[in-house]
Formats: structure tokens, sequence, C-alpha cells
């Protein structure tokens, strides 16, 4: 697989692996299911992990050291994980040097790591970015050596912007799909003239941009597609990128027919993202090894034509475009 800048911190797989719900919030994934999905991302060439401390509470952590452990392969590949999300509540005052510092060593011990590779915090609220002394904190942890580079996950790009400022933001990641296309603008651009890496997060929308849901898809209790569709336990933006599910499935409906013949819906929909050059690496998540063999295979198809970017264009500026844009 193609191989492409993060930042500083060297290259990375175009495809990696999300690893949200092999932890939680997608209904019920046994322990060795979520393992075998790590196990199956790294069969297929992928070196490019994402976790966060909250995911399962630190399982997804833990299923990842797990198989590096089994594989001997920690130095082989990159792991991202995140903090910030543990505080309860969760208030910018609450990003302070010791409870980053008491997150971090927990994220260490999880995953089996005396660094982390690249520590994120996680999509924290607007003012911890105009707070100098947090993005101090994450200096120091990596001058002490428990963090090896550091980053950001926004949910809005006025926050990827505002996190750039800062000299030692190595990497964003952000929302970015053909559902949600902001960051094509001003972002990428910003982005890229910085040397930063971003790392592109929920690109399928939840699953929207695989084809297989409609209208009367029913999700489990514990699914957030169930119960966070209108924004009730964290940000709305994260269940299916924001786009109500009905005007979603009609932007779906809208896009298929233009899939060329021997690629998958969620094939284009990873080939459109990784087409623009300020795109470090996409992670897909998935609990089916066939789906991440799949998704990885997205990296190795030839850039889509013009006419193509220009119809996913349409779609997203006629049933999209009004419920996300402005928002995000």
């Amino acid at each position: 697989m193609r191989h492409r800048e993060l930042g500083d911190m060297g290259e990375v797989t175009e495809v990696g692996l999300g690893t949200w719900n092999i932890g939680g919030d997608w209904g019920d994934v046994s322990d060795e299911v979520g393992r075998e999905a790590v196990r199956a991302a790294l069969d297929a060439g992928v070196d490019f992990l994402d976790t966060a401390d909250v995911y399962g509470d630190g399982r997804s952590e833990r299923h990842v050291g797990h198989v590096l452990d089994e594989r001997d392969a920690h130095d082989e590949v990159t792991v991202a994980t995140k903090a910030g999300r543990r505080l309860d509540p969760h208030t910018a005052d609450g990003y302070t040097a010791e409870n980053l510092e008491r997150f971090v060593d927990r994220s260490r011990e999880n995953l089996g790591e005396d660094t982390l590779d690249l520590l994120q915090l996680h999509c924290p609220p607007t003012d911890v970015y105009y707070d100098p002394d947090v993005f101090g904190a994450l200096a120091d942890l990596r001058a002490r050596g428990k963090v090896g580079s550091y980053g950001v996950s926004v949910e809005r790009v006025e926050e990827g912007l505002k996190a750039i400022e800062y000299p030692g933001v190595e990497t964003v990641q952000i929302i970015f799909n053909p559902f949600r296309q902001r960051p094509a603008e001003l972002f990428f651009e910003e982005a890229a003239r910085r040397g930063v890496g971003v790392i592109v997060r929920v690109p399928l929308a939840s699953g929207l941009l695989t084809g297989t849901i409609d209208r009367d898809t029913e999700f489990p209790e514990n699914d957030h597609r169930n119960f966070n569709r209108d924004g009730e336990a964290f940000d709305v933006g994260e269940t299916f990128a924001g786009v109500p599910l009905d005007a979603g499935v009609d932007a779906v409906e809208a896009l298929e027919p233009h899939v060329p013949e021997g690629m998958t819906l969620p094939q284009f929909t990873l080939r459109w993202i990784l087409d623009f050059d300020a795109v470090s690496t996409v992670i897909p998540g998935s609990t089916s090894p066939a789906h991440i063999e799949s998704n990885v295979a997205a990296a190795d198809l030839d850039p889509l034509p013009h006419r193509l970017h220009g119809v996913v264009r349409d779609v997203y500026e006629e049933y999209v475009a009004a419920h996300v844009h402005q928002r995000w």
C-alpha cells in the first residue's frame, strides 16, 4: 500500500484503521472479534492505527496493545490515541497538565508503550484551542518522552485552523467525506502550507456511505446510530457525519449509479478522499476482515476522474450541504 507523510512523524499507510467500533458504542463486539479486526488490518498492510482512551473505557487501546504484543509489532506500527473525553464534566478547565499526564499514563499502560507515538486532544471544547498552557503541557509531555508527537481531533474547521497555529501540533484529525466537504476549502490549504498531517475520520459517514443502510435500518440500543441520532450523547456530527438519515439515504441513492464498475461505494468514497493531496491517511473502522481488506484496496485504485468529483459535489450541494456545511 502507498504511504504518505504524517506531519514530521514519517510515513504511514494511506488507509489506516479506526478502532472506535471495537471499543464500544457500535453494538456488541466481542474481544476476539475486536482483536481479529486489528489483525486483519495488519495482515492487509496497514501500519497506522487510531484509538482513544474512552473507546470502551480503554478496551480499544487494550485490544491494539494485545495484538501488537502477540506479533511483536510495536516498532512497526504507528498508534495514535486520544485524551480528554474522560473528563466529567468535559469542560475546558479540566485540560490541566496534571489531568493530561494522568490520561497519558493510563494509555501508555493500556497500549504497552513507554512513549505514545501520537497523542491527540479528543475533540475538546473550543476554548481549549485558545489556551496556550494546554499546548505547553503537551510539549512538556513530549520533552519528557511520554509522548512522541501530539495533535488534535476536532469537530469544526475553525478549531483545526486555530490548533495549527501552535508550532508543536503535528496532526489534525477531522471528519471529511462526500457528505462533509468543507475541510477541502481553506483548512486543507493551510494544513499543507504548514506541513501538518491530516487524519480523516468518519470517512463512511457511520456506514451511510457503504450503501447498506436505509430509512428502516434498526440499530442496537448501545449503538450510537441509535442513541446519538440527535446529538444526545456527544456531537451529532460524529453520527452519520451529522446528516439526517433520510437526506443521507437520498444522497447515497443519487451517488450509487455513478460508482464505476468493479468498485464498491466504500472504495469509491475512500478513493475520493485520497484524491485530496492534503490528506495523510484515512481511518475507516470495521469488524469485518473482508471489509477491512476491501477498504485497504481503495488506496491502489486510480484517482477518480474530474467528472466524478463534479458528481460528488453536485450531490453534496443538492442533498447535504444545507444540513452540515456551515455547522462544522
